[in-house]
């Protein structure tokens, strides 16, 4: 199987925040490498420093040639429709059509969804209304915006290649929203067997519907060392105990480090449980250190006939 490897960018998440991070560095260094797609999250305001994640990923198209750069992921209801559509199909008419359009319904928790002016029990609702629509914005076509005054209807221009969309959430819903409007489901904070759970329940429903099952990736917290028989597997576990409120257990299950050859067998782990995407989120503030030894781990998978372009 094909399996292809990006990476987060060191910028919106409480362990990742630099403020002098060079975001077009840092994505032209992923990318000579041999990685594949850069990523960012999203949010309005959260408990750490946060940037946009728009203008993220365009510093990063620009930078950069081929590398593809993905919303992972965007909360599309923190947004009007209209403009959340317009920053897409900008970034993907700047890139050159390489954006992966990975879209979520968030928490709900804190403060940004009421700065937003958005309830968050709605947020559901919004993203199905904007991943309904979206298709005809991208394409230039006029469409109604249902929820708009006087039930208004744009045209936006250029019209651009839709793209990649990855749905993100472990949820029931979000598994009938990728089947509804995804390319691809894109889990976190899943071990191997759940992944393989969640890919099967996913092809159940597209089955159902009678549609070709989306694809399977995942977000995995990892550090990778120069050398084997180290302890930053369990420093990423105290993390995510602490971070996301989940027992020990769990977190260690969960926590991927370890030299280059143990990352790629847990990979490999992943792979088996029918990931074809796998976006490592480094730990630790050496992020171009660890981009290199992602590198590494890539091509171990690749030597094996696991990974390809």
């Amino acid at each position: 199987m094909t399996l292809h490897i990006g990476v987060q960018l060191p910028v919106n998440s409480a362990r990742g925040y630099a403020d002098d991070v060079d975001i077009a560095r840092v994505a032209r260094h992923a990318e000579e490498v041999g990685l594949e797609s850069v990523w960012t999250g999203d949010h309005l305001s959260a408990g750490f420093p946060v940037l946009d994640s728009s203008l993220v990923l365009a510093t990063a198209a620009v930078a950069t040639r081929r590398i593809r750069v993905g919303y992972g992921v965007m909360l599309p209801a923190l947004r009007p429709r209209a403009w959340a559509a317009k920053q897409i199909g900008t970034l993907q008419h700047l890139s050159g059509g390489r954006v992966l359009l990975g879209v979520g319904v968030g928490s709900g928790a804190g403060e940004e969804w009421a700065a937003a002016g958005v309830s968050p029990t709605e947020r559901g609702r919004r993203t199905d209304r904007f991943l309904q629509a979206l298709p005809g914005l991208l394409a230039g076509r006029p469409t109604a915006l249902t929820d708009a005054p006087q039930g208004a209807q744009v045209t936006l221009t250029p019209r651009v290649p839709m793209p990649e969309v990855w749905i993100g959430g472990g949820a029931e819903a979000a598994l009938r929203r990728t089947v509804a409007h995804g390319r691809g489901w894109l889990a976190a904070m899943k071990t191997p067997g759940q992944l393989a759970q969640g890919a099967a329940r996913l092809a159940g429903l597209a089955a159902e519907g009678g549609v070709p099952a989306p694809r399977t990736g995942i977000l995995v917290f990892t550090r990778v060392s120069e050398r084997a028989g180290t302890d930053a597997a369990a420093e990423i576990a105290g993390y995510l105990a602490t971070a996301y409120g989940i027992d020990r257990e769990r977190a260690a299950a969960l926590a991927l480090g370890g030299g280059p050859r143990q990352v790629a067998e847990r990979l490999r782990e992943y792979a088996d449980a029918g990931a074809g995407t796998i976006v490592l989120v480094p730990f630790g503030a050496d992020t171009r250190q660890q981009y290199d030894l992602f590198a590494q781990v890539r091509s171990l998978l690749l030597d094996e006939g696991v990974a390809a372009r």
